[in-house]
């Protein structure tokens, strides 16, 4: 912008001129230093930085942040070269009547890599989120560190990443890929409790595909090596990915709406109109009385939880647990599953690693823990041993033992060996372990149990077919039959499926103001 001429040639300035002045000003820095660049951001599909604020917040709330702020750095052409913003759009605003903190990268200045003016900008905005108490969201759409301003760069993230780490736990971090994040950028989202990604135009990745061909030869493309389905899929760096920046930032609002604005807080509370003692008539028809037979557990989350509602978390990474956030009663409930439609819902490394951290974020957040058990053990194999099947079960071990927050399990069909006792078992601190009849909580299946018990007696049977039968069912008679554990105070009761979502609102209603501490310690070591 031109400055004005001296007052003598433009007669006296009035304080309007100068409010008319300053509106000019950010006018020119919402619309960008060319107009050119909106255009080429719109025709990736992609929003500018301004507009995805607009979509996430209530209209009319967002209070920007240091929008005049320029660099001061030199060299490289940068002195002739200082836009207004500095390539970062930050403040706060409002979702659904809560405050919430907010940046968003603009691509369109300097593509959104990030220099020591930027990188002040973002520490501020998390500054003051940490301060407040409120949410922050980033909206990721940057090139990087800005290289010109070589170290100083570098720099400026470390002071992010430091952030990140003080407020985890604190207050949720919520990271939205709408564009590229690559190198060190990247690990500011991984430091988040949730990341978001959008098909198509979100990528991440430490070395880029030009990289990796030069280092190991392999050829990927950029949506290959680390686009939203890869990271969605197979990474787990995504816990949500859609396919259009509409979709995404509708689904950050819903989130938020799930979540308190700080670990001081309790979840927000909707009435809704489902009955808290509504009876689960079709539940029957949805879980199979055969444990050999697949579900969809799903099916049964939704019949359980308010009108049917649930936000999964990583729905297409470790899909042999299901983590869902979802409403019981009007309040937020953490939902851990096993999922017998994929892998027979077995735990393995992958689904360990998922629950673990999902069950640490619930604990942090003072969100209840309903945990629904069809597991019939561990995945076997070698590969699965020398990977560290241990030490990444005992991850999800770990993170269950170390929850404060009310904890109940729900055994629908079967529960056995190990992994009965990591999905919440009351050994390890449930509050409350129900299950349905028909259940099996035992250390093996008695096929396998008799197998090892008998196997001399059916080795040396006449009929070692009809020899094994009979030792089946005397062990199941014993051992495995739905009202042992039961019987030994191993569980708290036996219950008509039917009736899971009412006994489900009042245990939860029992235990809202559970107090259980954790012993005076700095902080735990977990396994890795």
């Amino acid at each position: 912008m031109t400055a004005p001429g001296p007052a003598t040639e433009r007669g006296p300035e009035t304080f309007a001129d100068r409010v008319e002045e300053l509106r000019e000003v950010k006018r020119r820095v919402r619309q960008g230093p060319d107009p050119k660049a909106t255009e080429r951001q719109h025709a990736k599909g992609k929003l500018t930085a301004h507009e995805r604020i607009d979509l996430l917040l209530d209209p009319g709330t967002f209070t920007e942040v240091e929008p005049l702020r320029r660099h001061r750095a030199t060299g490289f052409g940068l002195e002739a070269k200082r836009p207004h913003s500095d390539g970062v759009v930050t403040g706060w605003g409002e979702v659904d009547g809560r405050t919430v903190f907010v940046y968003a990268h603009d691509f369109r200045v300097f593509g959104g890599a990030l220099g020591e003016a930027h990188a002040q900008k973002i520490q501020k905005v998390m500054d003051l989120a940490l301060a407040a108490g409120a949410p922050l969201v980033s909206l990721n759409d940057g090139a990087g560190a800005r290289i010109q301003e070589g170290v100083s760069a570098l720099a400026g993230y470390g002071g992010i990443f430091q952030r990140n780490t003080r407020a985890s736990g604190v207050i949720p971090q919520i990271s939205v890929m709408l564009g590229p994040c690559a190198g060190g950028a990247a690990y500011s989202p991984a430091l988040t409790d949730f990341v978001f990604a959008v098909r198509g135009t979100s990528q991440m990745f430490i070395t880029g595909p030009d990289v990796v061909a030069a280092v190991t030869g392999e050829e990927v493309t950029h949506e290959g090596l680390g686009g939203a389905d890869v990271h969605g899929g197979v990474s787990g760096v995504a816990h949500f990915v859609y396919d259009d920046e509409e979709s995404c930032l509708a689904e950050v609002r819903y989130l938020l709406s799930m979540l308190p604005s700080n670990n001081r807080e309790m979840p927000p509370v909707t009435s809704g109109g489902d009955p808290p003692d509504r009876p689960l008539d079709r539940i029957g028809d949805l879980v199979p009385s055969d444990g050999n037979r697949s579900y969809d557990v799903r099916d049964v989350i939704s019949e359980i939880v308010d009108d049917g509602d649930l936000l999964e978390v990583h729905a297409d990474w470790g899909r042999n647990l299901v983590c869902a956030l979802a409403r019981l009663g009007g309040h937020v409930v953490g939902v851990v599953a096993s999922q017998p439609s994929s892998l027979a819902g077995v735990l393995d490394i992958t689904a360990s690693e998922k629950g673990a951290r999902f069950v640490q974020f619930c604990d942090a957040f003072n969100i209840p823990l309903l945990t629904l058990v069809d597991v019939p053990g561990f995945l076997p194999g070698v590969s699965q041993e020398h990977d560290g099947i241990i030490r990444h079960g005992a991850k999800l071990l770990y993170a269950y033992c170390n929850a404060t927050v009310p904890r109940v399990s729900v055994v629908l069909r079967k529960a056995y060996g190990g992994a009965y006792i990591v999905m919440d078992s009351r050994s390890i601190g449930a509050d409350l372990s129900l299950v349905w009849p028909g259940n099996e909580i035992a250390v093996m299946g008695a096929e396998a149990a008799a197998d090892v018990i008998f196997r001399r007696e059916i080795g040396s049977a006449e009929d070692p077919a009809a020899t094994r039968a009979q030792k089946i069912e005397e062990y199941r008679g014993r051992l495995v039959h739905p009202y042992f554990a039961a019987e030994h105070g191993l569980v708290d009761d036996v219950i008509d499926p039917a009736d899971t979502r009412a006994v489900l609102v009042r245990a939860f209603a029992m235990l809202r103001h559970k107090d259980a501490g954790l012993p005076h310690r700095k902080h735990g070591n977990p396994p890795q």
